[in-house]
């Protein structure tokens, strides 16, 4: 990366503020790029230019960090329950890393290498197995001279330091974002404990992606900085939920949701959604603002224009949209044309269409995680017999709801 760029770290301590990018699994498996279920982004190598422009879609929004799109891609997921991809883990973060590169040199973007977590973590493996696995996800990372690490999506804290241990001993600077709410991780270790034991291991940033919506998200990071504060510790703090509306999930979030992941489409939240979350990021002290899955381009531009006078610049995509809907004012119609103000689009209760759509929708809280026998992965594919069980548990967990 040019020398000119400076670093991550250099810029949360002047108190900018760095834009993330949005949900590429998700975003992919729209356009036909990714399957739903292992979401694996081999992608990278197989259809790069999807990749690609995508990168470039969110750069133009206002991104100014293109995060590799390596999210599941070590070589445990890449073979899990039947995938034979005739691919490895180094191939595809190599072009990972490629296609983040240059479509960062297009602005003033960093190239974040990322990491999560694992099946060999969920079956149980030792801290030197799933260490193993990270390191070798680390190698094309330091040959590819990234500007910063990333380990995300963590459902349990333990793993995530083991991540943040290896990804510390590059002397890159490391952030760390685990997908749990309030409730903490899935042993119940608090957001406020998580954020401690991260920043002891050496993550510099600590927070929150996924699984919850915005505020959820937002006060979970609030929990944390508490945590972190109390302790008398020092840190940065991220925060990249869901652009959908949780207010049902439980401790596993939208995983747990009967939509997920194929009907999520009527949570979505908004591009003035968008706005109020980026204000109450920036109120609670979190500098690192973007999006995981749900999270599109125009996501991401609603967050930049909302602090684009803290930030001092116009992300170029605003170009194309009128603050608050002023590109209304050219509309033929005139009752659309009232609508170009502010006041009508943050005051608006969308409705959803569907008459017969309940507000709300009963998670399915199968209560199982690290160490229970149905979270055992393997490499062969899931069988009929397994496929009976899974739905027999279903059936048995919604009669005792």
């Amino acid at each position: 990366m040019s020398s000119e760029k400076r670093g991550i770290l250099e810029r949360l301590n002047a108190g900018e503020v760095v834009i993330g990018d949005g949900g590429f699994v998700f975003a992919l498996e729209k356009r036909g790029y990714v399957k739903a279920g292992p979401w694996t982004p081999e992608a990278t190598v197989t259809h790069p230019e999807a990749v690609r422009q995508l990168h470039r879609e969110f750069l133009r929004a206002g991104s100014n960090v293109m995060q590799t799109f390596t999210f599941y891609a070590s070589d445990d997921k890449l073979e899990n329950r039947g995938q034979n991809l005739k691919l490895s883990g180094a191939q595809i973060n190599e072009a990972a890393c490629d296609l983040a590169k240059e479509v960062a040199s297009e602005g003033d973007a960093l190239v974040a290498g990322g990491v999560c977590q694992t099946p060999s973590y969920l079956s149980c493996k030792s801290e030197t197995e799933v260490k193993a696995v990270f390191k070798k996800q680390l190698e094309v990372f330091m040959k590819n001279n990234v500007d910063f690490l990333i380990a995300e999506y963590f459902e349990h804290v333990e793993e995530a330091e083991w991540a943040v241990q290896v990804l510390k001993t590059t002397g890159k600077p490391v952030a760390a974002s685990m997908c749990i709410g309030p409730d903490g991780d899935m042993h119940g270790i608090s957001p406020g404990e998580c954020a401690v034991r991260l920043v002891k291991a050496g993550a510099q940033i600590v927070g929150i992606n996924c699984h919850f919506d915005p505020m959820t998200c937002v006060k979970t990071v609030k929990m944390m900085k508490e945590g972190v504060e109390k302790a008398r510790l020092k840190a940065h703090y991220m925060v990249q939920p869901l652009a959908y509306h949780t207010p049902d999930c439980s401790c596993q979030g939208f995983i747990d949701l009967p939509e997920f992941p194929f009907a999520l489409e009527p949570r979505i939240l908004t591009r003035w959604d968008m706005h109020k979350y980026a204000r109450e990021s920036y109120k609670a002290g979190i500098r690192f603002i973007g999006g995981c899955c749900g999270f599109e381009p125009y996501h991401i531009r609603a967050i930049a224009e909302e602090l684009a006078s803290e930030r001092g610049i116009v992300a170029p995509g605003s170009e194309k949209h009128g603050m608050w809907g002023a590109g209304l004012e050219m509309h033929t119609k005139p009752w659309v044309r009232a609508r170009a103000r502010r006041d009508y689009w943050e005051n608006l209760s969308p409705a959803s269409g569907r008459p017969k759509c309940p507000s709300m929708s009963s998670p399915e809280g199968w209560g199982v995680t690290k160490g229970h026998t149905e979270l055992m992965q393997h490499k062969e594919a899931t069988s009929s017999q397994e496929m009976k069980h899974v739905m027999d548990m279903q059936k048995k967990v919604k009669s005792s709801a």
